[in-house]
C-alpha cells in the first residue's frame, strides 16, 4: 500500500501566479477561439453560445461553493500544522462536488430549454444556444469535479500541475473546434453541436488527469466511501465559507442575466457586440485574477498560521500591482480596439456598437481591480459574508438600475450598460479596501476565527 504523504509547498506569490495566469488564460482562450471561430461561422451562433454559457455560468457558481471553501480551508489547516485535517477536507469536498455535478447535469438536461427562454432571444440564435447548452449539460458533471479537484491541488501549492491539466483540456477543445467549424480532412461540419462536444470530451479527460496528479503528488485517491459517506463537519466547514462565496458570483451572474434582458432591446447588433467584448475584457482582468487567487492562497495561510500582519501586508501589496496594470492593459486595448474587434467580426453595426464600449473598459478596469483582490482576500480571512451582502446590494442597486437609467432611458444602449457596471465595481472595490485596512479578522464577527485554528 502506498504510503500517504504530508507534502505541500509554501511559495511565493510568483511561484503561485504564473502557472495561475497560464491556466486561467487557457479556460478564457477556450471560450475566446471558439466566440472567435464561431463568429465567422455565424455570428448568430456567436450570440447564442454567448447567451447559453452565461446560463451556464450560473450553475457552474453551485460547484464553486465546495471549491472556494476548499481552497480556503485546506489552506488555513495546512497553515495550521493540520496535516490530517486537511487531507480529510480534500475527501469531503470531493465527495459533496460528485453529487452537485450529478445534480446539475440532470435539471440543465431536461429545463435547459425553459431557462434559455427567459433571455427572450428567437430564431437561429435560440437554435444555436439550446442545442450548445443541452450537449454542454452534460459536461457539467465533469466540471464539478475538476474545479474541486484542482481546488485541492492548488490548496497544497501545485498550481502548476493544475496549469499542465488545463493546457492539454485547451488542446483537445481547440482541436476539436477546428474539426467541428473547418471541414479540415473533408469531414463534415457539425458546428455548434461539434464546439460543444469537443468541451465534453475536454472536460473529460481533465478529470482523469487531475485525479492521476493528486495520486502522484499527494498520494491521494477517492473512493465510493468518499462520494456515499457524509462527513457532516466537513460539509458544515464548505458551506460556511462556500455559500456567502458563491451567493455573492450567483447575485452577480443573474444581474447580468437581467442585463442581459436589456441588451438584447438594443438589437442583435449589441447582443453580439456584448459577447464579443466581455471576451475581450477578459484579457484585461486576467492579469488581476490571478493574482488575486494567489494572494488569496497566502493569506489563507497566513491566517491559519496566525500572521495577521503578513496578510494584511499582501492584499494591499497585491492590490498596488493589479490596479496599475489593469489600467495600462486595459488603456493599450481601447487603443487598438478598433483592430481588435474586427477579428471577431465586421459587421459595421456591431463594430459601431462596440468600440466605444471598449473605452469605458479602462474606466472599469482598475475599480475591478480593487473589488476582484480585496474581496477575495477578505474571504482567505475568513471575512465571507461582508463581500455577499455588499456585492448584492450593489450589483442590483448600481448596476442593475443604472444600467436601465443610462442604457435604456437615456439611450446610451450597450456604452450605458458598462458605465453603470464600471460604478457598481468602484464602490464595491472602496469599500473592500476600508473593510481590508480595518483587519476584520481581528473583530468577534468574523468567520474566520475556526474552531481549530
Amino acid at each position: 500500500m502506498r504510503e500517504e504523504t504530508t507534502n505541500y509547498k509554501t511559495p511565493t506569490l510568483f511561484q503561485i501566479s504564473w502557472p495561475l495566469f497560464i491556466e486561467f488564460a487557457l479556460h478564457m482562450s477556450m471560450g475566446i477561439i471558439a466566440t472567435f471561430m464561431l463568429g465567422h461561422y455565424s455570428d448568430h451562433a456567436a450570440a447564442g453560445v454567448g447567451v447559453a454559457n452565461q446560463l451556464l455560468n450560473i450553475f457552474i457558481i453551485v460547484f464553486n461553493v465546495t471549491s472556494i471553501g476548499a481552497t480556503i480551508l485546506i489552506g488555513q489547516k495546512l497553515g495550521a500544522n493540520e496535516l490530517g485535517n486537511a487531507r480529510k477536507m480534500a475527501h469531503s469536498a470531493f465527495g459533496m462536488n460528485f453529487w452537485f455535478g450529478i445534480i446539475v447535469a440532470i435539471i440543465i438536461f431536461f429545463f435547459g430549454e425553459y431557462f434559455l427562454r427567459l433571455f427572450n432571444i428567437e430564431g437561429k440564435i435560440f437554435e444555436y444556444g439550446l442545442i450548445f447548452l443541452k450537449i454542454c449539460g452534460l459536461s457539467l458533471f465533469f466540471e464539478s469535479l475538476s474545479l474541486a479537484l484542482s481546488a485541492i491541488l492548488r490548496s497544497y501549492g501545485y498550481t502548476k500541475e493544475s496549469m499542465i491539466v488545463t493546457v492539454i483540456m485547451n488542446v483537445i477543445s481547440v482541436c476539436g473546434n477546428i474539426l467541428a467549424l473547418s471541414g479540415i480532412f473533408g469531414l463534415p461540419i457539425t458546428g455548434v453541436s461539434g464546439v460543444a462536444w469537443a468541451i465534453v470530451f475536454a472536460r473529460g479527460i481533465a478529470v482523469l488527469l487531475l485525479l492521476y496528479l493528486l495520486f502522484r503528488r499527494l498520494s491521494l485517491s477517492f473512493k465510493l466511501h468518499d462520494i456515499i459517506k457524509v462527513n457532516k463537519d466537513d460539509y458544515r466547514e464548505l458551506l460556511s465559507i462556500g455559500i456567502p462565496s458563491a451567493g455573492e458570483s450567483l447575485s452577480y451572474q443573474f444581474s447580468q442575466l437581467i442585463i442581459t434582458g436589456m441588451v438584447v432591446s438594443f438589437g442583435a447588433a449589441s447582443l453580439a457586440a456584448r459577447v464579443y467584448i466581455m471576451n475581450i475584457s477578459m484579457l484585461c482582468f486576467l492579469f488581476t485574477l490571478t493574482i488575486a487567487m494567489g494572494t488569496q492562497l497566502l493569506v489563507a495561510r497566513y491566517i491559519g498560521a496566525k500572521e495577521y500582519d503578513k496578510a494584511l501586508y499582501r492584499g494591499l501589496r497585491t492590490l498596488k500591482i493589479a490596479f496599475v496594470t489593469s489600467l495600462l492593459i486595459s488603456l493599450a486595448i481601447a487603443i487598438i480596439g478598433s483592430p481588435l474587434l474586427s477579428i471577431f467580426t465586421e459587421d459595421p453595426a456591431i463594430l459601431a456598437v462596440g468600440i466605444p464600449v471598449l473605452w469605458a473598459i479602462v474606466f472599469i478596469e482598475p475599480g475591478r481591480a480593487m473589488n476582484i483582490v480585496l474581496m477575495n482576500s477578505l474571504k482567505s480571512a475568513g471575512d465571507v459574508r461582508f463581500p455577499m451582502i455588499v456585492g448584492v446590494i450593489f450589483m442590483w442597486g448600481v448596476a442593475v438600475v443604472f444600467s436601465y437609467i443610462l442604457g435604456v432611458h437615456f439611450g446610451l444602449g450597450l456604452l450605458g450598460v458598462w458605465l453603470a457596471q464600471g460604478m457598481d465595481e468602484w464602490l464595491r472595490g472602496l469599500l473592500a479596501l476600508r473593510r481590508w485596512k480595518s483587519r476584520p479578522w481581528e473583530k468577534p464577527l468574523s468567520t474566520l476565527q475556526l474552531k481549530k485554528a
